[in-house]
């Protein structure tokens, strides 16, 4: 099982290439860098320079405001100064968002969209490598056009480029196993909702493509609401309460409070969000929603937790301890660190869990 970090924002690019050292060598497997109040590819070139061994990734970068073209061109130089170390993580968002905040017309579902835009980066990195002549043409995208000058040639070290696809619904899951090299499931999960949903819908992609359910990587985003100590453990339990109260007030994630009983509660979540009242909101996550989306448990318990839960359900673990505001951001690049100290033994209780289970 791999272990993940999120890389959020520090102030400088010398503390960002400081942080990225520092998690490289505390051996974790993946860095990944959100669209969440920055740009998902700039830091990528930082973490490309200034890491050797782990991964870097888009986790998740939002695909519709930006062409297959534009999206390639950048994931293609990434991979190319990582030295085939980059993974490109692909998400839709919602409606709203794309719409409102992004400026980004949505004439139709997502998923076949987002089935075609990868479709599209697939023929745009096999023109890249190949020098294949351009010629996808979809309802939505089309690459049919290139010369030599515009052409940036194959990589060193790397054939092509990862996708991984986010994922909470059965159609973009269904589209992971279909054409993903990975899938990224959201940090409202269970591992009920993972058995019983995702991965069905996941081997039923897989199955249509002719493919086996281990070429993909089944990555996952818990939340962790954790501590050295009793009173550092209450704080984190309060701030991942209010972290769940958010992503639950989002239709597009009804899906899993639905398949847990608590459809009611959503609803109830979504007024509120419309309504602005977001201090009355974490009030509505009890206990039992938070121990069922959340890791609970003291640092040093932790190993045992996570293989508890996850061990042989999911291949890679990015660990939430909390939204990516700006506040919180020195906490979280510091809880990484104090987690470092114990990945070793992670790694350890992970890896014998995935031996008795896996795919």
């Amino acid at each position: 099982m791999k272990i993940e970090a999120t890389i959020t924002s520090p102030a400088t690019i010398a503390e960002l290439a400081a942080h990225a050292r520092q998690l490289d060598e505390l051996g974790y497997d993946t860095l990944l860098v959100p669209e969440a109040g920055h740009d998902p590819y700039l830091p990528q070139m930082i973490l490309a320079e200034h890491t050797r061994r782990a991964r870097i990734a888009t986790g998740i970068a939002i695909s519709f405001p930006r062409s297959p073209f534009v999206t390639a061109q950048a994931a293609w130089d990434l991979q190319r100064f990582s030295g085939g170390r980059f993974v490109l993580g692909l998400g839709t968002q919602v409606k709203a968002h794309n719409e409102r905040r992004y400026s980004t017309p949505w004439p139709s579902p997502p998923g076949p969209r987002l089935r075609e835009y990868i479709l599209c980066l697939r023929a745009i990195f096999r023109h890249f490598a190949t020098g294949e002549k351009p010629d996808f043409r979809g309802e939505h995208y089309q690459f049919t056009l290139s010369n030599p000058f515009f052409t940036p040639g194959p990589l060193e070290g790397a054939t092509t480029v990862p996708i991984h696809v986010a994922a909470v619904n059965p159609y973009n899951c269904r589209l992971a196993g279909e054409l993903g090299d990975g899938i990224r499931m959201h940090p409202l999960n269970t591992p009920g909702y993972i058995r019983e949903v995702i991965r069905p819908a996941v081997k039923a992609g897989a199955d249509r493509a002719g493919r086996a359910l281990r070429d993909v990587e089944f990555a996952i985003n818990p939340f962790f609401a954790t501590g050295d100590d009793d009173t550092e453990l209450a704080r984190s339990v309060e701030l991942i309460r209010k972290h769940i109260s958010f992503y639950a007030a989002t239709p597009a994630y009804a899906a899993v409070l639905q398949h847990h009983g608590w459809a009611a509660t959503g609803e109830q979540l979504v007024r509120l969000s419309r309504a602005g009242r977001w201090d009355d909101m974490p009030p509505l996550i009890s206990d039992a929603m938070l121990e069922t989306f959340a890791i609970v448990g003291l640092m040093r318990d932790l190993p045992a937790k996570l293989t508890e839960r996850y061990g042989g359900l999911v291949d890679a673990v990015n660990v939430v301890f909390g939204p990516p505001y700006a506040q919180l951001q020195a906490r979280q690049r510091e809880m990484f660190v104090r987690l470092g100290r114990i990945l070793p033994e992670l790694k350890r209780v992970a890896a014998s869990a995935a031996a008795g289970g896996g795919k």
